[in-house]
Order: C-alpha cells, then structure tokens, then sequence
C-alpha cells in the first residue's frame, strides 16, 4: 500500500511531537534527578528569632498546630493531584490565585496575633515556592510573634515540581516548604531529623523528605520538655511509608520519655487517632477515600492521644469547601509523656477558611 504524500506528513508530525514530549519528559527526570535533595540524617537548626526565656518556669503551658496548606488551600480551593491526575490539570487548581493566598496567609497571621499559645508548630510554612508567589509564609508570622524564638526545618525543597508532566507552562515550580515552631522559650538546641521512607522513583525526586522538628527546652526542675513537630507522608495508600516513620517516631519519643523528660508530639499525621472512626463526621459517605489509624498498642500505656472528637481538623480538596458535602476527618492531633496531664483540648473551627486544615489548642500540666 502506497501512503499519500498528506497521510505521510500526518505521521511525520505525530512523530515529531511524540519525540518532543519524550524529549521533555527526559529532561524533566534528568534534572530532577540530578537535583534532588537528599538531607542528612540529623541537621542542626539555626534560629531565624530568638526569645529572651531560656528556661521554662511555669508548669501550666499551651500548645497549638495547624497545617497552613502553603496559603493555597483555603475554603474556596480545590486541588488537580487530588484527583491523581499527573498529567493534566482538568480545569483544576494547580495555584490558587494570588489574591486568595494573600487573604490565607493574613488569615494564619491574625491567628497568632489573637491566640494565646506558648508554643505554636505549624506545618506546609512555604519559605519560597511558585505556589504561594513566593510569599515567605514563616517570615510573615515570625513577624507576627516578637519576643517568640521561631525555626524553620525544610521539608520540601525541589528547584521544579513538573506536574501537570503535560502542561508545562503551568508547573507546580520551585517549592522551598516545611515545618515552623514558634515558641515563647528559647531552646537549648534544635534539629531536624529525617524520617525513614520514600516513594519509588521517579515520584520521590518530586516529593517530600518527612521529618521531625525537634526542640529541646531546659525547666526549673532540671528536667527537659522535648517537643516534636511532626507531618508524615500524604498519598500512601497501604500506608507503608507511614508505618516507617511510626517506628522511627516510636523509638525516639521512649527514648526522650525514658531519660526523665517530658514528651511532647504535635501536628499533621495523615493518621487517624487509635478508634476513631475516619468517616465520623460523615458516617457511610466516604466519597472513596479512607483513613488509616494508629495502631491501639503503638503508644505504651500511659502516653495520652490529644483530640478534640467534636470538631474535624481536615477536609478533602477535589472541591471546594461546601459544609455537609465535602469530606472531614479528624488527622491532627497531640501525643503527650505520661508525666503531662491534659487540662484542655478544643478543635477551633475556622470552617476551612484559611486552609484545608483546622488548628487544634491544647492546655496542658507538667506533673
């Protein structure tokens, strides 16, 4: 069969543009993988604020979390790779619109300014990114808490995150993010240490390196209050990189409590508390996604799960934020040493507004 000279440049073209993506798609793992961060096991931590207390003198003390979402996942978002489109947008939010990350972040800062919190560990804090236009998250509360030591352990940090893979033009960008812990106390040291697990490649050069935000704080009564800030792995479906960092998490928080300290754990666990039912709030009405808990044993007895069951602390982003449709559950939470009495925990409900997390207040006593 003889092709037309039409037909033949039909496949010509197709040919070209098939080599072209390929070529694109080459690029892309090349540099990425050339570039890909891979932090030490421990890192120091520098203070960007210091605080004039270096010990801590009181026995009552408070303590809030609260994934920011970057600034780009308040009420009005929804998010494409919700949808596990790697490809392609559809239609969906890759960045929200600057005027909305602005009026999220100020919502973030108006709530350090107005809550009484001695301690505050936040997660997903861009320091720079494409996806907040480059807004420095952390400097902006850093500023809205004179007086407070502030530090920044980096938790994603890729020069290009490339999805869509097939629209180049509106790529997820830079992305310079992590974990920011404010406190009215100056630590004896800080360190960033990297939790055990990664995806497969090529996924991991574009994903997150999890760890833990550790501080150290001296008390009048000789003691340390060890805190962790904490935001394990998203988009683990068996829950497999999880379980890694559980452990990892497990082995480090009974060696602190063991040598007499206290013991505090905090932030976004993509877990559920041990019995609590994932589709609580929503009963039946899962929308497809579930929610792996925390095994009942995996805290020795004695160690306290800090949750408020009444309110929920995360919704689901393939839409935006509708009440009484979109899908809540309960993921951020406190872990406390069993020489800490709970005094107060309430969920504070924000409906959304600022982020697809809701911030969670905590009182406790050092016994």
């Amino acid at each position: 069969m003889v092709l037309s000279k039409g037909v033949k440049l039909g496949f010509r073209i197709l040919f070209i543009c098939l080599a072209l993506v390929l070529a694109y798609l080459g690029l892309v793992l090349a540099h990425g993988t050339a570039g890909d961060w891979k932090p030490e096991a421990e890192t120091r931590l520098e203070a960007f604020q210091e605080s004039p207390e270096p010990e801590i003198r009181d026995s009552i003390l408070s303590f809030a979390i609260w994934n920011l979402g970057y600034g780009g996942l308040g009420e009005e978002s929804d998010f494409f790779y919700d949808h596990g489109s790697l490809f392609f947008s559809g239609g969906r939010m890759v960045r929200s619109p600057r005027e909305l990350v602005e009026k999220n972040i100020a919502g973030d800062t108006l709530f350090v300014r107005s809550t009484r919190s001695d301690f505050f560990l936040f997660q997903e804090v861009d320091f720079r990114a494409k996806r907040s236009y480059c807004i420095n998250q952390f400097e902006e509360l850093k500023q809205a808490l004179p007086g407070y030591s502030a530090f920044f352990a980096p938790n994603y940090k890729v020069s290009r995150v490339p999805i869509p893979l097939l629209e180049p033009w509106n790529a997820y960008g830079e992305v310079l993010s992590g974990l920011a812990t404010y406190s009215r106390f100056q630590p004896l040291e800080s360190a960033r240490l990297q939790m055990p697990g990664y995806f497969n490649w090529p996924t991991r050069i574009f994903e997150l390196d999890r760890c833990v935000a550790l501080h150290r704080f001296a008390v009048a009564n000789g003691r340390q209050l060890v805190v962790a800030n904490i935001h394990l792995s998203a988009y683990d479906a068996d829950g497999a990189l999880k379980k890694q960092q559980m452990a990892f998490l497990r082995e480090l928080i009974l060696a602190e409590y063991e040598k007499g300290h206290y013991v505090v754990v905090g932030g976004d666990w993509n877990l559920c508390p041990p019995f609590f039912r994932f589709d609580g709030f929503m009963p039946g009405n899962t929308q497809g996604y579930s929610q792996i808990n925390i095994e009942p044993d995996w805290a020795p007895e004695g160690w306290h799960w800090a949750y408020d069951p009444r309110l929920p602390t995360n919704r689901k982003v393939r839409t935006p934020y509708k009440a009484g449709t979109s899908f809540v559950t309960i993921i951020d939470f406190f872990l406390t040493s069993p020489n800490i009495k709970l005094r107060t925990i309430r969920g504070i409900d924000q409906q959304f507004r600022f982020s697809d997390h809701q911030p969670v207040w905590m009182e406790v006593e050092l016994l």
